[in-house]
C-alpha cells in the first residue's frame, strides 16, 4: 500500500505504519505505544492538543436500513450516541466516484466534472476507475475538495482512500495519501487511521478520511440482501468498533467529530434483467462512453438524427433524453463531458455488452446488485451519521441531500467554504447548541 507523505511527516508515517503492522499480528484493539516527535513538524497551523479533529468515513453502497443492532452494532451505537438522518439523497448519477467527490466538494457532478465512473474528455481521453493514470490526473477533478481547503488553511490532512485524493488538485495534495488498494483489510485501514489520530498535536491531522468498499463489492456480486454483503458489513463494523475503542483508550474520542456516510444504496437485479447495449444503438451509429445503469451516447457524425429517433423517449426498460432536457431535479446535463444523449435504466435493470450477457447465459439463477438508478428511489438512499463534541446526542433528523455535507465539514474544521451547491442550514439541527432544539 504506497503511502505518500510530505517529508516533514515521514517519521510520523513510519510510526503509524508500525502501529498498523502490530494491528495485523495481534488480536483485539491495537494500542499506540510510540510517541512521534518530528523536529520539522508543521508550524503553520493552530490545530493544537485541545482542538477537535474530524474523521470522515465512507462505507460504499451502505443503505440506511442496515444501520441496526444486528447488522452493524458498532455503527448503530455511534448513531444512537450522535445524529442520524433518516436518509441522505445521493446526487445523479448514483455512482461511486461522482458521489464521493460531491460529498467532498459540495458540488453536483455536473459542476465538479466527475460525471460518471466512466467518461471521456476531448482533451484528456478516457476515465475509468481502474486507470491509475486517469484518477491521478489533476485536470479531471474540479472544485475544491475538503482536504484541499483544509491544507490551504494550514491544517494537515491524511487520507485512507477517497476518490480524488490521488490527484494533485489546485496544486495541493493531502499531507498523507494512499494509492487505492482494495486488498488492504478493513481492520488494517482503521488501525492506520487510529494511529494518525492518536499522534501528538505536532503531527496529528485535523482531517482524516477512511473508505471501505466491501459492502458495495459483495452486494454487486451477490445482491444487497445476501449473506456475503451482510458479512462484509460485519467486518467493517468490527473495524470501526476497534477504531472507536482505540481513540477512547487514547483519550481522543471525546475530541473527534466523526461523520459517517455512504455514497448510494443498492437495488437487487434478478438474473436476466439486462439489455444488450447493441440493441439500444449500434456501434456504427454512436459511441457509448458509459454503460451500466446510466448509459451515455454520443452519436457518430452523420448519425445524429437516426440515433435520436431510435433512443429518445420512453422505452421498455429505460428512458432517454437529450442532455439539455434531462429532469431538472437531477441537476445534470451542462458539463461538456456529458454526451448528447443520456439513457437511464429502470430500477433493477442493467445495460451491458452482448458478449457479457453471453458469458452470463449459463450461470445459475440468482440476484446481483446495482446502483446508478434515480436518486429519488428508496433503494438508492445513502447514510448520514455524525457523532462527537459538535453534535447532538440521540437525534434523528429529516433527510438531507449529500451536497449538504460539505458546508458541515468546513464548519467543523473552521475553514472558509469554497463555491458549493449545499445548504449550510440543512445540518444545523444536527449540531449541539442549535437554537431550534
Amino acid at each position: 500500500m504506497p503511502l505518500h507523505i510530505r517529508p516533514a511527516a515521514q517519521l510520523a508515517a513510519t510510526l503509524a505504519t508500525l502501529f498498523m503492522l502490530g494491528a495485523c499480528s495481534s488480536p483485539g484493539v491495537p494500542t499506540v505505544t510510540a510517541t512521534p516527535a518530528d523536529a520539522n513538524a508543521r508550524t503553520d497551523t493552530a490545530f493544537g492538543a485541545s482542538a477537535n479533529q474530524l474523521l470522515l468515513i465512507s462505507i460504499d453502497g451502505l443503505h440506511p436500513d442496515r444501520i441496526n443492532a444486528t447488522d452493524s452494532p458498532n455503527i448503530a451505537r455511534l448513531a444512537a450516541g450522535g445524529v442520524q438522518a433518516r436518509w441522505m439523497t445521493p446526487s445523479y448519477p448514483t455512482l461511486t466516484f461522482p458521489n464521493h467527490y460531491t460529498i467532498a466538494t459540495g458540488l453536483r457532478p455536473d459542476r465538479h466534472g466527475i460525471v460518471h465512473n466512466s467518461m471521456s474528455d476531448e482533451a484528456l481521453g478516457a476515465f475509468r476507475l481502474s486507470d491509475r493514470d486517469a484518477v491521478s490526473t489533476s485536470a479531471w477533478w474540479g472544485g475544491e475538495p475538503i482536504w484541499v481547503g483544509a491544507e490551504k488553511a494550514g491544517l494537515a490532512t491524511a487520507t485512507m482512500f477517497w476518490p480524488g485524493t490521488e490527484a494533485e488538485i489546485a496544486g495541493v495534495r493531502p499531507t498523507r495519501w494512499n494509492v487505492y488498494d482494495g486488498d488492504v483489510p478493513a481492520s488494517q485501514r482503521a488501525a492506520t487511521v487510529a494511529g494518525w489520530l492518536l499522534e501528538p498535536a505536532a503531527t496529528r491531522p485535523a482531517l482524516a478520511t477512511l473508505y471501505f468498499e466491501a459492502v458495495d463489492s459483495q452486494a454487486h456480486g451477490h445482491g444487497p440482501d445476501s449473506d456475503e454483503a451482510r458479512d462484509a458489513l460485519a467486518g467493517i463494523d468490527v473495524a470501526i468498533g476497534e477504531l472507536l475503542t482505540a481513540l477512547e483508550r487514547g483519550g481522543r474520542l471525546q475530541r473527534t467529530n466523526i461523520v459517517l456516510v455512504s455514497d448510494h444504496g443498492m437495488a437487487p437485479v434478478p438474473t436476466g434483467n439486462a439489455v444488450a447495449v447493441e440493441d439500444m444503438v449500434s456501434p456504427e451509429q454512436a459511441r457509448l462512453p458509459s454503460i451500466g445503469q446510466v448509459v451515455t451516447v454520443q452519436p457518430n457524425p452523420g448519425h445524429e438524427a437516426a440515433v435520436e429517433a431510435r433512443l429518445l423517449g420512453r422505452k421498455d426498460r429505460y428512458e432517454c433524453w437529450r442532455r439539455d432536457e434531462l429532469p431538472a431535479r437531477w441537476h445534470y446535463g451542462t458539463h461538456p463531458r456529458i454526451p448528447a444523449i443520456v439513457c437511464q435504466m429502470d430500477e433493477g435493470w442493467d445495460a451491458l455488452p452482448q458478449r457479457i450477457l453471453d458469458l452470463r447465459a449459463g450461470a445459475a439463477a440468482g440476484v446481483r446488485g446495482s446502483h446508478g438508478y434515480d436518486p429519488a428511489l428508496p433503494s438508492m438512499r445513502a447514510v448520514f451519521i455524525a457523532s462527537g463534541p459538535a453534535f447532538r446526542s440521540g437525534a434523528v433528523i429529516e433527510p438531507i441531500d449529500n451536497v449538504d455535507v460539505y458546508p458541515l465539514l468546513v464548519r467543523l474544521l473552521g475553514i472558509p467554504a469554497a463555491d458549493h451547491d449545499g445548504d449550510p442550514a440543512a445540518l444545523l439541527p444536527a449540531l449541539e447548541g442549535d437554537p431550534a432544539h
